[in-house]
């Protein structure tokens, strides 16, 4: 839905006013046998007819990555083809690549080796949560192993400069943006490659994502982070019935730049934390595969983290405050004692007008894996608190979508979620996994409806003025040109009154 502001508002009015004008103008300056002019107002509508084919049932993991670091997949770039592995980021829009040295990585990519390289001549700058970087705008040839016999000329950054973007253990070298071409830098102009991949009609306009977490807590009887990897699955134009078990349930996209959703409600043990439902989504709400924690508008976050303490059923527990803004990592001898004795967290996403579903998270899922700083070696489970504040909206990242089989479905302008395959994080002793349930039916359906966050406009009152002051001034200028244009065609077309004699003579000698 596109939102009308109050500019737009006033832009149309002085375009109506320069329009009552220009007519005026013209009456006045027409003979008296004036010609009409008829405009032609052209109204158009596209429609697309989409397919829905089948589904793939072959799905082999091609995501990887270690706790916190992110998911990357293997990109094979330039001819001939130089391996890197990319992070993979559905909260951006860019495809970049370094192309320089690096102490955080390990490899990069050589611009000077490959034949197809064609440079642009641009330059752009991309500033993330945490990082930026800046590179050079190029394009080349790019495949996947896991699309087999695809291969499309993208455009990517090469990466020159970097600002705590690259992680010295996460061995990935650069990051693929899926979002909108809209927040592509540096202005949107930027076709992103899966927007690429859809275009030549190598896949479908919709990718599938399975984010299975770490494998550690599952298989290890402590928590060893040497080994403790992700893996996960990505398949572009594709949804396999092997990485999910139930029905999918799917939300709107409320609008295509991010993956932007609405939430209805929050839940802690299923007691909603009773907030105003534009709070959830202030200022928006997105699906982010590339940021770690669920993250939280500070209201919403202080009402949770409020919620969980005084949920949490474990003896003799006490952590300080640092637990729950996320910089304190806290052990537990067993699995068992933290997995039962913290709440669940549920958010309600909108199904339809006046339904929703709800994504539970267990314990499991917003309680992340990690390394005792203080001691590496300890046997033992530590954690840190997976859910976070946020200055910048409300953000679904990987530790929910770690909870469930996500289908960015852009043909149909929605995001599924079902819920996963992966193995369980602990033991059947800890707990069943993450889960999903609806669709519940909400009574009022205008609340519903109203749940979006809508920014006003800051500049809506200085905008408001300079319109009435411009408009005030060209009304007065053009008025009294425009009485004496008009008094001048009315004597033209009606001629002088009888007895003035001098100016009718006047005008029979010229």
């Amino acid at each position: 839905m596109k939102l009308t502001s109050q500019p737009l508002v006033l832009w149309r009015k002085g375009l109506s006013l320069a329009i009552i004008v220009n007519v005026l103008m013209n009456i006045a300056l027409t003979p008296c046998q004036g010609k009409v002019i008829k405009l032609k107002l052209h109204h158009g509508r596209r429609h697309t007819d989409f397919t829905t084919g089948q589904r793939s049932k072959r799905a082999a993991q091609n995501l990887h990555g270690q706790s916190g670091e992110g998911y990357y997949i293997q990109m094979d770039l330039g001819t001939p083809p130089q391996k890197l592995n990319v992070l993979v980021d559905t909260g951006s829009s860019n495809f970049a690549i370094a192309a320089s040295p690096d102490d955080q990585i390990s490899k990069f990519f050589h611009t000077n080796e490959s034949s197809t390289y064609e440079d642009s001549g641009t330059s752009v700058y991309v500033p993330y949560t945490q990082g930026d970087w800046t590179g050079e705008l190029a394009t080349d040839m790019v495949s996947l192993p896991s699309l087999p016999n695809i291969t499309v000329r993208s455009s990517i950054a090469f990466i020159t400069r970097s600002s705590n973007f690259f992680i010295n253990t996460s061995d990935w070298q650069g990051i693929v943006g899926f979002a909108y071409q809209e927040i592509s830098r540096p202005a949107g102009d930027v076709e992103p490659f899966f927007d690429s991949l859809v275009k030549e009609g190598h896949v479908r306009n919709l990718f599938s994502i399975q984010l299975c977490g770490a494998k550690a807590l599952a298989n290890s009887p402590s928590l060893n982070l040497s080994t403790n990897s992700m893996d996960g699955t990505m398949l572009l134009g594709g949804v396999s019935e092997t990485l999910y078990k139930g029905n999918i349930f799917y939300t709107p996209i409320h609008r295509e730049w991010y993956y932007e959703v609405v939430i209805t409600d929050i839940h802690v043990n299923n007691e909603s934390l009773k907030l105003d439902c534009k709070e959830y989504n202030y200022d928006k709400t997105i699906v982010d595969s590339g940021t770690t924690n669920l993250r939280l508008p500070d209201k919403v976050f202080q009402a949770l983290v409020k919620s969980v303490q005084d949920k949490v059923n474990i003896p003799d527990w006490y952590s300080s405050q640092d637990f729950w803004s996320g910089t304190e990592v806290v052990c537990w001898p067993d699995l068992v004692t933290v997995y039962t004795g913290f709440p669940t967290v549920s958010v309600a996403l909108i199904m339809t007008n006046n339904t929703f579903f709800r994504l539970t998270l267990l314990p499991q899922q917003y309680l992340r894996p990690v390394q005792d700083p203080s001691d590496p070696t300890m046997s033992g489970f530590c954690f840190k608190f997976g859910i976070a504040s946020s200055t910048a909206g409300t953000v679904l990242g990987a530790v929910l979508m770690e909870g469930f089989y996500v289908i960015f479905d852009r043909e149909h302008k929605q995001i599924g979620f079902a819920e996963t395959t992966c193995p369980p994080r602990g033991s059947s002793s800890t707990g069943p996994d993450s889960k999903i349930s609806g669709p519940f039916t909400q009574a009022d359906k205008h609340l519903m409806s109203q749940c979006a966050y809508k920014k006003p406009d800051q500049k809506n009152g200085s905008l408001m003025v300079v319109a009435y002051v411009m408009a005030g001034v060209c009304f007065l200028c053009i008025t009294p040109l425009l009485v004496m244009v008009i008094q001048y065609q009315v004597r033209k077309c009606r001629g002088r009154p009888r007895g003035d004699n001098s100016d009718t003579g006047n005008l029979i000698n010229r």
